[in-house]
C-alpha cells in the first residue's frame, strides 16, 4: 500500500502568522481600527496557526509544532485581551499588556536561538520578530512613540513568513520541473 502524502502545515501556519502580524501593524501605525485584528487574530493567526502547529507533530517538526501552536495561542489571547478591554471585562492597562509582551519576548528569544540552527530564513524571521517584540516592550513601558517604529519594523517581519510559505508551497513543483531538466543537461 502506498504511503499517504501529507500536506505541509507550515504553509498555513506561516500565512496565518504573516498576515495577522501585518494587519496588527496597520493598527499599530494608525491606519485601521482594532476590529480586523481581533477577527483575524482569532481565526487565521490563532485557530489556523494552532491547527498547523498540531499537524506539525505528524511531520516530526518539533520547532514548527512549538512555534505555530504557541503563536496561535498568542493571537487568540491577544484578541481576547482586546475584546475584554473593549467590554470592560478583566481590563488590561498599557503596563499589563507590556508585561504580556515581555513574556512573549522571552519566549521568542528562546525560539530565536533555535531558529539560528535551523535555517538562514528562520534565523532572519526570528531576529526581526524578536526586535519587534523588544520595540513593543519599550513602547508599553513609557515610550509610546516607539509603537509606530515597531509597527513598521514588524511590517517587514510580516513579509518573511509570506516569502518562506510561498517557497514551501511551490518547492515540490519547482523541484519536479527542474530536476528532469538538470538530469537532461548532464547527459547532453
Amino acid at each position: 500500500m502506498a504511503e499517504q502524502k501529507l500536506g505541509n502545515p507550515a504553509v498555513v501556519g506561516l500565512g496565518g502568522f504573516g498576515l495577522t502580524t501585518l494587519i496588527l501593524q496597520f493598527h499599530n501605525v494608525g491606519w485601521m481600527g482594532v476590529g480586523p485584528v481581533i477577527w483575524l487574530g482569532l481565526i487565521f493567526g490563532g485557530l489556523a496557526q494552532m491547527i498547523a502547529g498540531l499537524q506539525e507533530i505528524k511531520t516530526g517538526n518539533n520547532f514548527g509544532y512549538c512555534a505555530f501552536t504557541a503563536y496561535g495561542c498568542f493571537w487568540i489571547s491577544l484578541a481576547l485581551l482586546l475584546i475584554g478591554n473593549q467590554f470592560n471585562i478583566y481590563v488590561s492597562s498599557t503596563t499589563d499588556i507590556g508585561w504580556f509582551l515581555v513574556a512573549w519576548t522571552a519566549f521568542t528569544a528562546i525560539l530565536w536561538v533555535g531558529s539560528l540552527r535551523i535555517s538562514r530564513a528562520l534565523g532572519i524571521l526570528f531576529t526581526l520578530l524578536l526586535t519587534g517584540f523588544v520595540l513593543l516592550d519599550f513602547a508599553h513601558f513609557g515610550h509610546p512613540e516607539i509603537t509606530a517604529v515597531a509597527g513598521y519594523e514588524l511590517m517587514v517581519t510580516a513579509g518573511m513568513p509570506r516569502d518562506i510559505g510561498i517557497f514551501e508551497s511551490v518547492e515540490e513543483y519547482v523541484c519536479v520541473a527542474v530536476k528532469p531538466c538538470a538530469a537532461m543537461a548532464a547527459v547532453v
